[in-house]
């Protein structure tokens, strides 16, 4: 059951190599200005906003709170529906995509050194899990420093090492079946909603890439960014962080609203939905409980520390094990 610790390895040090070619490339982010508040790093443990699952904090700006549309954290039915019918059949697939028992079939991640880390941490615990697939391979393709205005480019160097992380994996792109996808945007800045729309409207375009590169790509599932109210740099704070997670819900609404379709001939994305919704107003605990601590961060307050990356981690891997259209195939 457990993956071949040889394919993981050598994904590991490609995505830590490609991490800090990337921190090399582009230097050291501009300081943050001090916040409203007057509070910075580790002394900002709430920024006083509501994550977007608590429905009773009424609207944020214009928009009414909730994962999906309207102002509901649960699913419209037909979408879970038709994300059934779409997991059911995912299996393992011999090397030309074609069904079979003794073939494999690949989990990527998109995204950039946030994604790449939590994923990297995820692979430690979903390798021997008993609860998951033997044939289902784990490819790490999130890289550091590759946001989703990159991603967006097909002529990005991402996509060529997504590649050859696939091919290193022993894999071939029609064995690509199902993504975790977790973007976001250098320095985003400016009043609410330009940052907001211009990240949802790039992974639109990453959405139609990753379908035409992978043929068999059906489900796709999409996360927002931990709390950033600790960051000392322009990266990406608060409140682009939170405010990420619209980004998110726009995209899942662009494909309800039929304008970005999974099905038949003019399919041009994968079906997306929510993966596991990971925002948290510092140290205010949401709901079920979910905390952000400075300890948890690293010392620019943006990327996750090690527990951070391993809080991540279990977060995705409790999605898995209880989305109905995830567990199917996981």
């Amino acid at each position: 059951m457990r993956a071949n610790p040889a394919v993981l390895a050598l994904l590991l040090t490609a995505s830590a190599a490609c991490s800090g070619e990337a921190a090399l490339a582009t230097g050291p982010d501009p300081i943050a200005p001090p916040p409203p508040d007057g509070l910075q790093g580790c002394a900002r443990t709430s920024i006083g906003v509501a994550p977007l699952t608590e429905l009773a904090a009424g609207p944020y700006q214009d928009q009414l709170r909730g994962l999906y549309p309207g102002g509901s954290n649960s699913m419209p039915a037909g979408h879970l529906a038709a994300g059934l019918d779409l997991a059911a059949p995912i299996g393992p697939l011999n090397a030309d995509g074609v069904p079979d028992p003794d073939g494999r079939y690949a989990f990527i991640s998109i995204g950039m050194s946030n994604t790449t880390q939590e994923f990297r941490a995820f692979m430690d615990i979903a390798g021997p899990d008993p609860a998951r697939n033997p044939r289902l391979v784990l490819v790490d393709g999130a890289q550091g420093g590759q946001t989703a205005a990159d991603w967006a480019n097909p002529g990005c160097r991402c996509w060529n090492t997504l590649d050859e992380r696939i091919r290193q994996a022993g894999l071939t792109d029609l064995q690509v079946v199902t993504a975790w996808v977790k973007l976001a945007n250098r320095q985003p800045s400016g009043a609410w909603p330009a940052a907001t729309r211009q990240l949802a409207d790039d992974s639109v375009v990453v959405l139609r890439h990753l379908k035409e590169r992978f043929p068999n790509l059906r489900l796709a599932y999409l996360s927002s960014r931990i709390y950033a109210g600790y960051a000392t740099t322009t990266l990406n704070p608060e409140p682009y962080a939170f405010e990420s997670g619209l980004a998110v819900r726009w995209v899942i609404d662009e494909q309800l609203s039929g304008r970005l379709p999974f099905e038949g001939l003019g399919a041009v994305a994968p079906w997306v939905a929510w993966g596991p919704y990971l925002w948290a107003d510092g140290l205010q605990p949401r709901a079920d409980g979910l905390t952000w601590a400075c300890s948890e961060l690293a010392a620019d307050g943006t990327h996750p520390s090690a527990s951070g990356r391993m809080k991540v981690a279990q977060e995705l891997l409790a999605f898995l094990h209880r989305d109905p259209t995830a567990s199917v195939w996981y």
